[in-house]
């Protein structure tokens, strides 16, 4: 599937890997339009071919408006889940038993909001004009090597992204009836704004943690993913690891 005159969808994508995929997408001739929340819109870059539209993930509604409006001009052909939170919290520490609402809050946003953006993306999509081979689009989430690594303090997280691994493949033999397919990436240790805020000793430490190559993956490793899994027709139903061979310890 090609992606020049196509629209594509990008959630979280005014940061981080978000940002990344959502400039290589343009570059390559799709029309982005971006789901983040205002704060977040409000500090992005301006990128040409990507508009930003204000949504928050879990909202049906909004969401609902923010694809119809993606898909007005040009068919939506591709969505791609990079909204998600990663707050660390023990199940029992020192204060106690782990915030119950810190817990619904992180799945809420990491696996419901994707599921919530897959659903209204897929109905959609499932409306546009197939392509060769009956293919209409792409549906990309976002886990993480915590969905089967989860270290101390991952609970929430890991189970948030565990979620979305385990969406992979009855999502994509729902959709499979409508030419759409799903897969996921779980990325390892990513170069992000996030990360740049700690010192460049504990990051060092973090590179030579992976086997090869032993540095961290960067936000356009990810893009690049994304757009050969775009173009790669075959692949459905698969959960990629973007790690460098990184098995994460328990802390």
């Amino acid at each position: 599937m090609k992606l020049a005159g196509t629209a594509a969808v990008v959630t979280g994508g005014a940061s981080g890997l978000g940002a990344a995929t959502a400039a290589l997408l343009a570059e390559h001739g799709a029309t982005v339009h971006v789901l983040d929340l205002a704060p977040s819109i409000a500090a992005a870059p301006e990128i040409e071919g990507v508009v930003y539209l204000e949504a928050d993930v879990t909202d049906e509604e909004q969401v609902r408006a923010a694809i119809a409006r993606a898909g007005e001009r040009q068919p939506l052909r591709v969505v791609v889940n990079c909204a998600g939170i990663g707050p660390s919290a023990r199940i029992l520490g020192r204060r106690g038993t782990h915030d119950l609402g810190l817990y619904e809050k992180v799945v809420r946003i990491n696996l419901v909001g994707s599921f919530v953006v897959l659903a209204l993306a897929a109905e959609r999509m499932a409306r546009t004009e197939p392509l060769s081979g009956g293919q209409r689009g792409v549906i990309i989430n976002t886990a993480s090597v915590a969905a089967f690594d989860g270290q101390i303090g991952q609970a929430a997280y890991s189970s948030s992204k565990g979620g979305i691994v385990g969406l992979t493949l009855p999502a994509a033999r729902d959709l499979a009836q409508y030419g759409i397919r799903v897969c996921t990436i779980a990325p390892g240790i990513v170069d992000t704004p996030m990360l740049a805020a700690v010192g460049d000793e504990y990051r060092a430490g973090l590179a030579e943690s992976v086997p090869f190559p032993k540095r961290l993956c960067t936000p356009g490793e990810h893009a690049r993913l994304v757009r050969m899994i775009i173009e790669h027709d075959y692949l459905n139903g698969e959960t990629i690891r973007l790690d460098g061979a990184l098995r994460m310890p328990p802390r």
